[in-house]
């Protein structure tokens, strides 16, 4: 299961930053939230995998989930539709302005 969860993780990662480094806007939203998925995945594996185990500690259960990394992928998850949200208006809005999604590149040396 560990095995499982941590190549998943890896693949987000993986397509997350090829994603980004596309140059179109997108491409680049798109693998944002890809590392984003992939980050809160670990966060919320860190908490330990347990099946059939309550959030809290009780007198009559053997061991427990760790309920904070819920809560904070709960968390993360809020914040990233924000920012996705962000992200979305302010392509659209160089799309309408340049007419395409291109993300240009310029050289800070040369001035251009």
């Amino acid at each position: 299961m560990e095995f499982l969860v941590a190549s998943a993780i890896g693949l987000m990662t993986a397509a997350g930053i090829y994603l980004v480094l596309r140059l179109r806007a997108f491409p680049v939203i798109l693998g944002l939230s890809m590392l984003t998925y992939a980050v809160n995945v670990f966060i919320f594996v860190s908490g330990r995998l347990t099946v059939d185990a309550p959030p809290i500690l009780a007198h009559d259960s053997p061991g427990y989930t760790d309920p904070l990394p819920q809560a904070l992928v709960l968390t993360a998850i809020v914040i990233s539709f924000g920012m996705t949200a962000v992200a979305v208006m302010m392509a659209l809005g160089a799309y309408l302005e340049a007419g395409n999604d291109k993300i240009e590149m310029t050289d800070l040396e040369d001035g251009k």
